[in-house]
């Protein structure tokens, strides 16, 4: 057994172990051997990647069974290792160990700790499953899992209904997406014959310019295969159209929360239309889709994410806006700060996520921030680690000397789209730097609202309700309160004090590590490894053909004009500064600009309407459909003449004979006579 094939399947084994075993195991054992499983995958991940780093490990495909054979259709499963992959290994065992970790305080309360554990695992090993597909097929198969462990995992706690909702929302959205990247699929094999991925993109160039049949007409070949397969990366990376699960997936734990938006399901998207770069380059029309729908999403969710009270919600609405750079960065042609920025993010976004979730802990599960302030002196290690995260996210550095992880990767997509020369990127170079001070804005605003003003939580009736019930268990979790009416931003007015014997507390040591060594990623990640990512000569050597490299773009990017350079720091600084001016020095203002701008408000504040809009278009035309088959079709005509109808029938005859059988003499002779009369007319008629 190789290397990669532990990393692989060591997840696997523990989570049915943990997931069989469950209770008879026990809390700890469960979580020892799955936190366990997962550490040594993260331990067998960091020197694959190292050795890509440094030239000493090449691509290698590792074979485990064959799969499928029918007719031309032959599907082996084989693990794929080259650049592409080492990252993606190191991402998702990193995270997902730490966070498996992180669980051991924030769910030490929780009833069912071993299924939680084992849909973690499994959530990884799907995960990995995908990132190491060597066909189409497989990672297809990775696709739909870390879709199945994303709904056992946002419904978690079943009993809560709006739990199984966003459950529900979630695999529903995916499951448009996939059916996209299906069809993408089935085409490509139409036109290639093989599912094999490096088989395929050596063949891709040969077929641009060709067409195909497709919904009646003829279009471009390569167009077609790659929008279709977009389409399923909308899907799962939560892109403008299909981004409306991800907000909800917030029901679920807050380490779910973390797993999914820094390492797992949302990366999947970026990672598949990276390792299909060769497809994508043969149409330019895809390109140029991708770049827009990335500065969409990246514009739409920056600025959802200003408006946002719960915690959580707010570093949601981040990741759509962060994929959105992803995205927009891999359709100028820059895949390598693509999976650069992929790269950091997950470390400063689990960070930032697993530090809400330490606020969280600390606050009863208060989850409003307007119910938050002044913690920065009683949690001070949660306080430190997320303003890091916060530094990182928003781009804070010096060149030439040190930046945190968000400096490197960020700018570095800002100054590729400047560099690509092409309209779509000017555009996104636009909505880029705009959105990135819409980030600032956010994230000094969460921090500001969090850990710095009044102690406003002394007046939270959830706080004070799970004081005095003496409990505090995740399953009373606060939802949302974004519809409740109430401003938002006034979160500085009167401050209700006695609550009893209630202080905000530090999250044990089991939570607070993975916070540190997070912090570490969010400080350094950039700083270490931007010359292998986007370093013209560096990249070029360290993608060796994982991924298309421009080296042409990378080289404009580092010779963009000062102004460029520059752009993304000075938003950043007039981000803080908006955000300072009013969460710390006038708190007055956020209430007089949305009593100013009431429609703007709730504009934002209700997410662009795309939910009411999908109500509209889709849900209630469905439940319309439904109630009709249900009522009309099932009730009332299958029923009616059916089951029903039978029964109806039995119940009626039975009746009729039992009003025949009097039990007096004198009627059975009735009867006879009657019968004896007409038996002798109709003898006599014939």
């Amino acid at each position: 057994m190789t290397n990669i094939d532990i990393i692989v399947f060591a997840p696997l084994l523990a989570a049915i172990i943990a997931g069989l075993g469950n209770r008879m195991l026990g809390n700890t054992v469960a979580k020892a051997i799955t936190t366990g499983a997962l550490f040594l995958s993260c331990a067998l991940s960091w020197p694959i990647f190292f050795g890509f780093l440094s030239g000493s490990t090449s691509t290698s495909v590792v074979p485990v069974l064959d799969l499928i054979h029918s007719g031309d259709l032959n599907v082996s499963w084989s693990l794929r290792v080259d650049a592409l992959t080492a990252v993606m290994l190191v991402v998702v065992t990193s995270v997902s160990a730490l966070v498996h970790l992180y669980s051991w305080g924030y769910m030490a309360e929780d009833d069912s700790q071993p299924r939680f554990f084992a849909y973690l695992s499994l959530f990884t090993f799907a995960m990995l499953m995908l990132v190491t597909a060597d066909s189409l097929v497989q990672m297809f198969f990775g696709w739909e899992g870390v879709g199945l462990a994303s709904y056992l995992l946002i419904g978690f706690w079943y009993h809560k209904p709006s739990a199984n909702a966003a459950a529900i929302k979630a695999f529903v959205v995916n499951r448009v997406g996939d059916f996209g990247f299906s069809l993408g699929i089935f085409g490509t094999f139409l036109v290639f014959g093989t599912v094999s991925i490096p088989v395929i993109l050596a063949a891709a160039p040969g077929m641009a310019g060709s067409t195909i049949g497709f919904l009646g007409g003829r279009f471009d070949t390569m167009t077609v295969l790659c929008l279709l397969l977009f389409v399923g990366a909308m899907g799962k990376s939560a892109q403008l159209g299909l981004h409306t699960w991800l907000p909800d997936a917030m029901e679920g734990p807050t380490p779910v929360s973390a797993l999914i938006h820094a390492a797992t399901m949302v990366t999947a998207g970026v990672f598949m239309v990276c390792r299909l770069s060769p497809m994508f380059q043969t149409s330019p029309f895809a390109m140029h889709t991708v770049t827009y729908v990335g500065a969409a999403t990246a514009l739409f969710a920056a600025t959802v994410g200003t408006t946002q009270t719960d915690i959580k919600r707010v570093i949601a609405y981040s990741t759509c806006s962060q994929l959105g750079y992803m995205f927009f960065a891999a359709g100028v042609g820059a895949y390598g700060a693509a999976m650069f920025h992929l790269f950091t993010h997950a470390f400063f976004k689990a960070l930032l996520f697993l530090g809400a979730g330490s606020v969280i802990h600390s606050m009863h599960h208060e989850q409003d921030m307007r119910h938050y302030g002044a913690l920065r002196k009683h949690i001070p290690i949660t306080f430190w680690t997320m303003t890091a995260g916060t530094l990182a996210i928003t781009g804070v550095g010096i060149a030439g000397v040190f930046g945190f992880a968000g400096f490197y990767s960020k700018d570095a997509i800002i100054e590729a789209t400047f560099a690509s020369g092409t309209t779509s990127g000017g555009i996104a170079f636009a909505i880029a730097v705009f959105a990135a001070l819409l980030t600032s804005f956010y994230s000094w605003r969460l921090l500001f609202l969090t850990f710095f003003g009044k102690a406003r939580w002394a007046g939270s009736e959830h706080i004070q309700h799970a004081v005095h019930a003496h409990h505090d268990h995740p399953e009373h979790e606060h939802p949302d309160e974004e519809g409740a009416g109430s401003d938002p931003h006034a979160a500085h007015g009167p401050v209700v004090t006695g609550t009893a014997g209630y202080h905000p507390h530090e999250s044990p040591w089991s939570m607070l590590v993975p916070l540190i060594l997070l912090t570490l990623g969010a400080m350094f990640a950039g700083f270490l490894f931007h010359g292998p990512f986007i370093g013209a000569e560096e990249g070029a050597g360290f993608w060796k053909g994982s991924v298309y490299f421009d080296e042409h773009l990378m080289h404009a990017m580092h010779g963009v004009p000062l102004w460029v350079k520059y752009s993304a720091t000075a938003v950043m600084l007039t981000g803080f500064a908006i955000a300072w001016w009013a969460y710390i020095k006038d708190t007055s203002i956020p209430g007089r600009f949305t009593a100013t701008f009431r429609g703007l408000y709730a504009f934002l504040l209700n997410k662009w309407y795309f939910d009411e809009l999908y109500d509209l278009l889709f849900v209630r035309p469905v439940f319309a459909i439904g109630r009709f088959f249900w009522k009309a079709g099932d009730v009332g005509t299958i029923d009616r003449f059916g089951p029903d109808g039978v029964a109806a029938m039995v119940v009626g005859s039975g009746a009729a004979a039992r009003r025949l059988q009097s039990g007096y003499l004198y009627t059975y002779a009735l009867v006879m006579l009657l019968g004896l009369s007409a038996v002798a007319t109709w003898a006599m008629l014939r």
